[in-house]
Protein backbone atom coordinates (compact mmCIF):
# COMPACT_ATOMS: atom_id res chain seq x y z
CA UNK A 1 0.00 0.00 0.00
CA UNK A 2 3.23 2.42 0.89
CA UNK A 3 4.72 1.79 -2.78
CA UNK A 4 7.71 0.25 -1.53
CA UNK A 5 8.29 2.59 0.76
CA UNK A 6 10.45 2.08 4.04
CA UNK A 7 7.98 3.01 6.98
CA UNK A 8 10.40 5.16 9.23
CA UNK A 9 9.60 7.56 12.54
CA UNK A 10 12.17 10.66 13.16
CA UNK A 11 12.77 9.81 16.67
CA UNK A 12 14.61 6.10 18.00
CA UNK A 13 16.36 4.82 20.86
CA UNK A 14 18.95 6.96 22.02
CA UNK A 15 22.74 4.81 21.96
CA UNK A 16 24.35 4.59 25.20
CA UNK A 17 20.93 5.58 27.23
CA UNK A 18 21.24 6.28 31.20
CA UNK A 19 18.03 7.08 32.39
CA UNK A 20 19.88 8.03 36.02
CA UNK A 21 21.94 10.32 34.45
CA UNK A 22 18.97 11.92 31.81
CA UNK A 23 17.14 12.07 35.06
CA UNK A 24 19.72 14.09 37.11
CA UNK A 25 19.76 16.48 33.93
CA UNK A 26 16.45 17.30 33.65
CA UNK A 27 16.00 17.81 37.59
CA UNK A 28 18.55 20.53 37.38
CA UNK A 29 16.98 22.04 34.36
CA UNK A 30 13.41 21.78 35.82
CA UNK A 31 14.31 22.74 39.88
CA UNK A 32 16.98 25.09 39.33
CA UNK A 33 16.65 28.95 39.26
CA UNK A 34 15.24 29.86 35.55
CA UNK A 35 14.18 26.61 33.70
CA UNK A 36 16.76 25.38 30.94
CA UNK A 37 14.19 24.58 28.63
CA UNK A 38 16.61 23.49 26.24
CA UNK A 39 17.89 20.81 28.07
CA UNK A 40 14.54 19.51 28.69
CA UNK A 41 14.28 19.66 24.66
CA UNK A 42 17.46 18.32 24.02
CA UNK A 43 16.65 14.97 26.34
CA UNK A 44 13.02 14.12 25.85
CA UNK A 45 12.98 14.61 22.01
CA UNK A 46 16.10 12.63 21.86
CA UNK A 47 15.23 9.70 23.55
CA UNK A 48 11.79 7.20 22.28
CA UNK A 49 9.12 6.95 23.91
CA UNK A 50 9.71 3.60 26.14
CA UNK A 51 13.21 5.36 27.09
CA UNK A 52 11.35 8.28 28.14
CA UNK A 53 9.41 6.33 30.50
CA UNK A 54 12.58 4.61 32.29
CA UNK A 55 14.06 8.59 33.14
CA UNK A 56 10.31 9.63 34.44
CA UNK A 57 10.77 6.30 36.51
CA UNK A 58 14.60 7.27 37.47
CA UNK A 59 13.41 10.99 37.95
CA UNK A 60 10.89 9.80 40.59
CA UNK A 61 12.87 7.96 42.08
CA UNK A 62 15.84 10.52 42.72
CA UNK A 63 13.59 13.56 43.20
CA UNK A 64 9.93 11.86 45.17
CA UNK A 65 8.20 13.78 42.17
CA UNK A 66 6.25 13.13 39.07
CA UNK A 67 7.92 13.96 36.31
CA UNK A 68 5.41 15.21 34.30
CA UNK A 69 3.72 17.47 37.44
CA UNK A 70 7.02 18.81 37.25
CA UNK A 71 6.88 19.74 32.96
CA UNK A 72 3.76 20.92 33.87
CA UNK A 73 4.44 23.83 36.70
CA UNK A 74 7.94 24.76 34.91
CA UNK A 75 6.82 24.86 31.44
CA UNK A 76 3.74 26.90 29.78
CA UNK A 77 1.42 27.02 26.75
CA UNK A 78 2.18 25.35 23.51
CA UNK A 79 5.45 23.68 24.94
CA UNK A 80 3.85 22.88 27.80
CA UNK A 81 1.90 20.85 25.52
CA UNK A 82 4.79 19.23 23.35
CA UNK A 83 6.72 18.09 26.33
CA UNK A 84 4.20 16.62 28.56
CA UNK A 85 2.48 14.98 25.15
CA UNK A 86 5.82 12.89 24.69
CA UNK A 87 5.88 11.58 27.76
CA UNK A 88 3.02 9.58 27.68
CA UNK A 89 2.90 5.86 26.43
CA UNK A 90 1.29 6.00 22.77
CA UNK A 91 -2.25 4.18 23.83
CA UNK A 92 -2.30 6.80 26.80
CA UNK A 93 -1.75 9.59 24.35
CA UNK A 94 -4.38 8.66 22.49
CA UNK A 95 -6.79 8.26 25.02
CA UNK A 96 -5.59 11.25 26.61
CA UNK A 97 -6.51 13.45 23.14
CA UNK A 98 -9.83 11.63 22.75
CA UNK A 99 -11.06 12.37 26.04
CA UNK A 100 -9.73 16.14 25.43
CA UNK A 101 -11.73 16.14 22.11
CA UNK A 102 -14.86 15.47 23.68
CA UNK A 103 -14.87 16.62 26.84
CA UNK A 104 -12.89 20.17 26.66
CA UNK A 105 -14.94 23.44 25.79
CA UNK A 106 -15.15 22.97 22.39
CA UNK A 107 -15.85 19.71 20.92
CA UNK A 108 -13.14 18.72 18.28
CA UNK A 109 -14.39 16.58 16.11
CA UNK A 110 -11.09 16.12 14.11
CA UNK A 111 -9.26 14.87 16.66
CA UNK A 112 -11.50 12.11 16.75
CA UNK A 113 -11.26 11.42 13.17
CA UNK A 114 -7.77 11.45 12.96
CA UNK A 115 -7.67 9.02 16.01
CA UNK A 116 -9.99 6.44 14.82
CA UNK A 117 -10.04 6.59 11.23
CA UNK A 118 -6.32 5.75 11.26
CA UNK A 119 -5.49 2.98 14.00
CA UNK A 120 -4.96 -0.64 13.64
CA UNK A 121 -7.10 -3.54 15.60
CA UNK A 122 -4.07 -3.48 18.36
CA UNK A 123 -4.13 -0.01 18.64
CA UNK A 124 -7.82 0.95 19.07
CA UNK A 125 -7.95 -1.63 22.00
CA UNK A 126 -4.65 -0.42 23.83
CA UNK A 127 -6.42 3.20 23.77
CA UNK A 128 -9.72 1.89 25.15
CA UNK A 129 -7.77 0.29 27.75
CA UNK A 130 -5.95 3.07 28.47
CA UNK A 131 -9.18 5.45 28.48
CA UNK A 132 -10.79 3.14 30.81
CA UNK A 133 -7.64 3.32 32.94
CA UNK A 134 -7.42 7.10 32.82
CA UNK A 135 -10.46 8.19 32.97
CA UNK A 136 -12.43 5.36 34.39
CA UNK A 137 -14.83 6.01 31.64
CA UNK A 138 -15.75 3.77 28.19
CA UNK A 139 -14.66 5.31 25.39
CA UNK A 140 -17.86 3.76 23.39
CA UNK A 141 -19.73 5.18 25.70
CA UNK A 142 -18.60 8.59 26.03
CA UNK A 143 -18.15 8.61 22.56
CA UNK A 144 -22.01 7.61 21.95
CA UNK A 145 -23.14 10.67 24.69
CA UNK A 146 -21.10 13.54 22.96
CA UNK A 147 -21.51 12.48 19.00
CA UNK A 148 -24.89 12.16 16.85
CA UNK A 149 -25.97 10.78 14.02
CA UNK A 150 -24.33 8.54 11.66
CA UNK A 151 -20.98 10.45 12.35
CA UNK A 152 -21.59 8.89 15.84
CA UNK A 153 -22.69 5.48 14.23
CA UNK A 154 -18.93 5.18 12.45
CA UNK A 155 -16.76 6.42 14.92
CA UNK A 156 -18.64 3.72 17.62
CA UNK A 157 -17.58 0.99 14.48
CA UNK A 158 -14.45 2.49 14.18
CA UNK A 159 -13.96 2.06 18.29
CA UNK A 160 -14.58 -1.78 18.34
CA UNK A 161 -11.13 -2.40 16.49
CA UNK A 162 -12.71 -5.18 15.01
CA UNK A 163 -11.55 -4.62 11.08
CA UNK A 164 -10.75 -8.12 8.73
CA UNK A 165 -7.00 -8.27 8.71
CA UNK A 166 -5.11 -9.45 5.87
CA UNK A 167 -8.09 -10.86 4.12
CA UNK A 168 -9.07 -9.78 0.18
CA UNK A 169 -11.58 -11.50 -2.16
CA UNK A 170 -12.19 -10.12 -5.18
CA UNK A 171 -16.13 -11.48 -6.14
CA UNK A 172 -16.15 -9.73 -2.71
CA UNK A 173 -15.22 -6.35 -3.76
CA UNK A 174 -17.29 -6.41 -6.74
CA UNK A 175 -20.32 -6.73 -4.62
CA UNK A 176 -18.89 -4.45 -2.27
CA UNK A 177 -18.30 -1.67 -4.85
CA UNK A 178 -21.87 -1.93 -5.94
CA UNK A 179 -22.70 -1.60 -2.40
CA UNK A 180 -20.92 1.58 -1.89
CA UNK A 181 -22.05 3.08 -5.61
CA UNK A 182 -25.81 2.54 -4.74
CA UNK A 183 -25.27 4.06 -1.32
CA UNK A 184 -23.81 7.36 -3.10
CA UNK A 185 -26.83 7.57 -5.16
CA UNK A 186 -29.65 6.68 -3.05
CA UNK A 187 -28.48 8.63 0.30
CA UNK A 188 -30.92 7.13 2.74
CA UNK A 189 -30.10 5.88 6.41
CA UNK A 190 -29.58 2.67 5.51
CA UNK A 191 -27.64 3.59 2.81
CA UNK A 192 -25.67 5.60 5.27
CA UNK A 193 -25.15 2.34 7.07
CA UNK A 194 -23.67 0.11 4.45
CA UNK A 195 -21.48 2.99 3.24
CA UNK A 196 -19.78 2.85 6.80
CA UNK A 197 -20.13 -1.24 7.45
CA UNK A 198 -17.85 -1.46 3.88
CA UNK A 199 -15.55 1.05 5.27
CA UNK A 200 -14.96 0.26 8.91
CA UNK A 201 -15.29 -3.95 8.84
CA UNK A 202 -13.43 -4.43 5.77
CA UNK A 203 -9.63 -5.38 5.48
CA UNK A 204 -7.13 -2.65 3.57
CA UNK A 205 -6.29 -5.22 1.64
CA UNK A 206 -10.02 -5.79 0.64
CA UNK A 207 -11.02 -2.19 0.48
CA UNK A 208 -7.67 -1.82 -2.16
CA UNK A 209 -9.81 -3.76 -4.42
CA UNK A 210 -13.29 -2.36 -3.46
CA UNK A 211 -11.97 1.17 -4.61
CA UNK A 212 -10.68 0.08 -7.67
CA UNK A 213 -13.76 -2.03 -8.93
CA UNK A 214 -15.79 1.40 -7.86
CA UNK A 215 -13.67 4.01 -9.66
CA UNK A 216 -14.50 0.85 -13.20
CA UNK A 217 -18.13 1.10 -12.01
CA UNK A 218 -18.87 4.65 -11.37
CA UNK A 219 -16.10 5.95 -13.43
CA UNK A 220 -15.16 8.39 -10.38
CA UNK A 221 -12.97 8.01 -7.53
CA UNK A 222 -14.34 7.05 -4.20
CA UNK A 223 -13.21 10.33 -2.89
CA UNK A 224 -14.98 12.57 -5.11
CA UNK A 225 -18.01 10.40 -4.78
CA UNK A 226 -18.50 10.81 -1.18
CA UNK A 227 -17.67 14.61 -1.37
CA UNK A 228 -20.67 14.33 -3.78
CA UNK A 229 -23.29 12.80 -1.82
CA UNK A 230 -22.33 13.36 2.05
CA UNK A 231 -21.56 16.27 4.05
CA UNK A 232 -20.37 17.21 7.76
CA UNK A 233 -18.22 15.42 9.87
CA UNK A 234 -19.82 12.12 8.39
CA UNK A 235 -18.46 13.11 5.06
CA UNK A 236 -14.92 13.79 6.23
CA UNK A 237 -14.41 10.54 8.44
CA UNK A 238 -15.29 8.43 5.35
CA UNK A 239 -13.13 10.00 3.43
CA UNK A 240 -10.53 9.93 6.27
CA UNK A 241 -11.15 6.56 6.18
CA UNK A 242 -10.32 6.31 2.30
CA UNK A 243 -7.23 7.80 2.22
CA UNK A 244 -5.77 6.07 5.28
CA UNK A 245 -6.53 2.42 3.51
CA UNK A 246 -4.76 4.30 0.34
CA UNK A 247 -1.73 5.82 2.20
CA UNK A 248 -1.23 6.51 5.72
CA UNK A 249 1.42 8.94 5.62
CA UNK A 250 -0.49 10.95 2.94
CA UNK A 251 -3.22 11.65 4.97
CA UNK A 252 -1.34 12.86 8.15
CA UNK A 253 0.60 15.29 5.30
CA UNK A 254 -2.43 16.71 4.32
CA UNK A 255 -3.86 17.29 7.79
CA UNK A 256 -0.78 19.00 8.88
CA UNK A 257 -0.86 20.94 5.78
CA UNK A 258 -4.75 22.07 6.51
CA UNK A 259 -3.99 22.58 10.11
CA UNK A 260 -0.96 24.93 9.70
CA UNK A 261 -2.64 27.02 6.45
CA UNK A 262 -6.14 26.63 6.82
CA UNK A 263 -6.44 26.60 10.41
CA UNK A 264 -3.49 29.26 10.65
CA UNK A 265 -1.44 26.82 12.59
CA UNK A 266 -3.33 24.82 14.72
CA UNK A 267 -1.02 23.98 17.19
CA UNK A 268 -3.12 20.64 18.82
CA UNK A 269 -3.24 18.99 15.73
CA UNK A 270 0.05 19.67 15.06
CA UNK A 271 1.36 18.30 18.38
CA UNK A 272 -0.53 15.54 18.32
CA UNK A 273 0.34 14.66 14.13
CA UNK A 274 4.05 14.83 15.45
CA UNK A 275 3.71 13.32 18.62
CA UNK A 276 1.36 10.62 17.44
CA UNK A 277 3.47 9.52 14.54
CA UNK A 278 7.19 10.33 15.45
CA UNK A 279 8.19 6.85 16.27
CA UNK A 280 5.67 5.00 13.24
CA UNK A 281 6.11 7.33 9.94
CA UNK A 282 7.19 10.86 10.35
CA UNK A 283 9.51 10.36 7.94
CA UNK A 284 7.16 9.28 5.37
CA UNK A 285 5.00 12.17 5.66
CA UNK A 286 7.69 14.59 5.72
CA UNK A 287 8.81 13.04 2.73
CA UNK A 288 4.58 13.03 0.99
CA UNK A 289 4.30 16.48 2.50
CA UNK A 290 6.96 18.22 0.54
CA UNK A 291 6.06 15.76 -2.74
CA UNK A 292 2.52 17.27 -2.36
CA UNK A 293 3.31 21.09 -1.35
CA UNK A 294 6.57 21.65 -2.67
CA UNK A 295 7.89 23.27 0.60
CA UNK A 296 8.99 21.35 3.72
CA UNK A 297 7.10 20.73 6.70
CA UNK A 298 10.37 22.04 8.38
CA UNK A 299 10.02 25.01 6.42
CA UNK A 300 6.81 25.50 7.22
CA UNK A 301 6.69 25.24 10.79
CA UNK A 302 9.91 27.24 11.46
CA UNK A 303 7.76 30.11 9.62
CA UNK A 304 4.37 29.90 11.66
CA UNK A 305 5.83 28.64 15.07
CA UNK A 306 8.21 30.76 17.23
CA UNK A 307 10.74 30.25 20.14
CA UNK A 308 11.12 27.14 22.75
CA UNK A 309 8.10 25.79 20.98
CA UNK A 310 9.28 25.72 17.45
CA UNK A 311 12.43 24.28 18.55
CA UNK A 312 10.68 21.27 20.05
CA UNK A 313 8.83 20.68 17.33
CA UNK A 314 11.87 20.71 14.74
CA UNK A 315 13.55 18.43 16.85
CA UNK A 316 10.74 16.28 16.42
CA UNK A 317 10.25 16.71 13.16
CA UNK A 318 14.28 16.24 12.67
CA UNK A 319 14.90 17.92 9.49
CA UNK A 320 17.57 17.72 7.34
CA UNK A 321 19.65 20.60 6.30
CA UNK A 322 17.83 20.56 2.97
CA UNK A 323 15.14 21.30 4.41
CA UNK A 324 15.17 24.81 5.98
Amino acid sequence: MYCGDYIQGTIFPAPNFNPVIDAQMLGGALQGIGCEKDMVIDILTQRCNAQRLMIAEAYREMYGRDLIMDLKENLSHHFKDIMVGLMYPPASYDAHELWHAMKGADMEENCLIDILASRSNGEIFQMKEAYLMQYNNDLQQDIYSETTGHFRDTLMNLAQGTREEGYADPAMAVQDAMVLWEACQQKTGEHKNMIQMILCNKSYQQLWMVFQEFQNISGQDIVDAINECYDGFFQELLIAIVLCVRDKPSYFAYRLYNAIHEYGFHNKTVIRILIARSEIDLMNIRRRYKERYGKSLFHDIKHFASGHYETALLAICAGDAEDY
